[in-house]
């Protein structure tokens, strides 16, 4: 499935309050020599069942209240040139975790937190493109600020309301409202706009709206843990690639902290889990110019498919049980699989079919 978002300079809004209007139900008592109503049962039953609606709504409201009270302070707007995103402060050391594509191409940032207008100044601490990530830290980490929780990625299940904190469109420390559509998502990013064309496994789906400006925020459970980076919002071709409503992505907690862990401790991934063929290939098509496989262009020295004995111009049509038709469906296919599955694959070489048993690598 392919994704998209943008980092464009949001343009000034025009918004309108929406005011709730609530119903006062009034009752009133009759005296014991009044004929009873033959409604009043029903009346009686709705009117209990009202005020437990009531009560079930304040509760909830309360837990909105609750969860943006502990968890916005640690959800911050970064500048990368003229591009705005966000972040989420990851500990007390004034760590951020964020997008790669946010950060982008940049070294230093202005970062502003939740509780104050007051830009602060930011250094990339390093980024890992493919699976859209990166850590900045805040040159000095002002009072008020404090890191998020982070949940576990493994209890996440569809149905949970969750809250997007972050920046979208320019508006700093906005909030919005879903749940928990899927998990599990294999989504491969868009490339233009700054994005980093990544093909990430195991995110999360939310109906909370994912705007330009949300990436690299925060998605909340109710819990006030962080379950997820949003990061992307799906694309309707039927609708001119513009972002379909209602359907965002955020990276799985549990991969941001390996992530961050590993950049924090030693500047860089060392351990991707990410699996590879370790291979540069592309995109080719059969006569009636549709997508047939994946040309290999050049194979890595000692790599997975080198030991495999694949070589350039081999043509990939299958990875396991899966079709292989584009250069995404190969990533897609790959990031489903861990480096040391063993997995045949299945190619053409001078036109004839042959398959092989690759014992994949780490990208």
């Amino acid at each position: 499935m392919d994704a998209s978002r943008t980092r464009t300079p949001p343009r000034p809004l025009r918004t309108r309050l929406a005011v709730p209007v609530c119903g006062l139900l009034l009752a009133t008592g009759c005296s014991a020599a009044s004929a009873p109503d033959a409604g009043s049962g029903t009346g009686e039953r709705e009117g209990t069942a009202a005020r437990a609606a009531a009560r079930a709504s304040d509760g909830l409201q309360a837990d909105y209240q609750r969860v943006i009270k502990n968890v916005l302070p640690s959800v911050v707007q970064i500048q990368a040139g003229n591009d705005l995103g966000s972040g989420v402060v990851y500990d007390d050391k004034g760590h951020v975790v964020t997008n790669a594509h946010v950060v982008g191409d940049r070294k230093t940032f202005r970062v502003t937190t939740a509780h104050s207008e007051q830009a602060l100044a930011a250094t990339l601490v390093s980024a890992y493109p493919e699976q859209d990530l990166a850590v900045v830290k805040l040159d000095t980490v002002p009072q008020g600020v404090r890191a998020a929780v982070f949940g576990d990625s493994s209890s996440v299940e569809v149905g949970q309301i969750v809250l997007a904190m972050g920046s979208p469109l320019g508006l700093s420390s906005s909030v919005t409202q879903g749940i928990v559509s899927a998990t599990g998502r294999t989504v491969t990013e868009g490339s233009g706009g700054g994005g980093t064309g990544a093909t990430i496994a195991n995110m999360v789906q939310t109906s909370a709206a994912i705007n330009p400006g949300n990436s690299g925020g925060a998605l909340v459970n109710l819990d006030s843990r962080v379950i997820g980076i949003p990061t992307l919002a799906a694309t309707d071709p039927g609708l001119g690639d513009s972002a379909a409503p209602g359907i965002g992505f955020a990276i799985p907690a549990s991969m941001v902290k390996t992530v961050a862990d590993q950049i924090i401790a030693h500047g860089k991934v060392t351990d991707s889990g990410r699996a590879a063929l370790e291979i540069t290939g592309r995109t080719v098509v059969d006569r009636d110019f549709q997508p047939a496989g994946v040309a290999v262009v050049d194979v890595r020295k000692g790599g997975a498919a080198d030991k495999a004995r694949l070589r350039s111009g081999d043509v990939i049509t299958r990875l396991g049980d899966t079709d292989i038709t584009t250069i995404t469906s190969l990533s897609e296919a790959l990031a489903a699989r861990k480096p040391g599955d063993r997995v045949k694959v299945t190619y053409t070489r001078g036109g004839d079919r042959r398959t092989a048993e690759v014992t994949l690598g780490e990208q």
